[in-house]
C-alpha cells in the first residue's frame, strides 16, 4: 500500500496543503491514503503521524514532499527510519528514496539523517529571526502579538443572543452554536461583556 503525508504548521486558513496532496497523488498515493496535518514538525506525539506510523505493514510505502514534511526533530526522524527498517517498508521524501524492505545501506542512511539535521537547522533559525524580529519591534515601541478584544470588537451576532443566555435560556453551547463561534470565544467575550 502506498501512504502519504502532508504536514503545514499552521491552519488551513493560513497555509495550503493542496499543493503537497496533488505531488503525493502523482506519486502514487490515493486520497483517502494520504493523512493530513496542521501541526509543528517539532511536536513529537503528531495524532495522524502516528496513525500512519501505526498502520504500515512490511512492503509499504510511505510518501512526503520532503524531510521536514514528515518532522523537523532529528531524533524523531531517527526513530522513524528504525520503524522503517524494523517494518520493512520504503520511504520515498521528495525525490531521496530510502527503501527499508532491503537492507539500508550505511551512505543512504547518513544522507538522510543530514537531510533531518539541515531541516531541524532551519527550523531553528526561522524561529531565531522571528525572535529577534519581534525583539526589535518591542525596542522600537511597537506592540507585538494580537491587539486586544474590547467590546466594539464583539460581533452583533453575540449581542443578539447574549440576552437569552443571560436569562438562562441557552447555556454557553447552544450560546456558541447560534452565533457559530468557538466556545473559547464565547468565554472571552463574556469575560469582556461582564467584566
Amino acid at each position: 500500500m502506498i501512504y502519504g503525508y502532508a504536514r503545514c504548521s499552521t491552519n488551513e486558513s493560513m497555509q495550503d496543503i493542496d499543493r503537497q496532496i496533488r505531488e503525493l497523488k502523482q506519486q502514487g498515493a490515493k486520497d483517502k491514503t494520504i493523512y493530513r496535518e496542521y501541526e509543528s514538525g517539532t511536536k513529537t506525539n503528531r495524532a495522524e503521524l502516528q496513525k500512519l506510523l501505526d498502520i504500515v505493514k512490511p512492503g509499504d510505502t510511505i510518501l512526503a514532499t520532503e524531510v521536514s514534511r514528515i518532522t523537523r526533530s532529528t531524533k524523531q526522524l531517527c526513530d522513524i527510519i528504525e520503524l522503517a527498517k524494523n517494518r520493512k517498508i520504503k520511504l520515498v521524501l521528495g525525490s531521496f528514496v530510502v527503501d527499508c524492505r532491503k537492507e539500508l545501506d550505511p551512505m543512504t542512511e547518513g544522507m538522510l539523517k543530514m537531510m533531518g539535521v539541515f531541516a531541524e537547522l532551519e527550523r531553528n533559525m526561522i524561529s531565531q529571526r522571528v525572535k529577534s524580529g519581534m525583539e526589535n519591534a518591542k525596542s522600537k515601541g511597537k506592540a507585538i502579538g494580537r491587539p486586544a478584544v474590547t467590546s466594539d470588537d464583539i460581533p452583533a451576532i453575540f449581542y443578539r443572543h447574549y440576552p437569552k443566555y443571560q436569562k438562562g435560556e441557552i447555556n454557553k453551547k447552544e450560546f456558541s452554536r447560534l452565533c457559530s463561534l468557538s466556545y473559547p470565544t464565547i468565554y472571552k467575550y463574556l469575560r469582556i461583556v461582564e467584566g
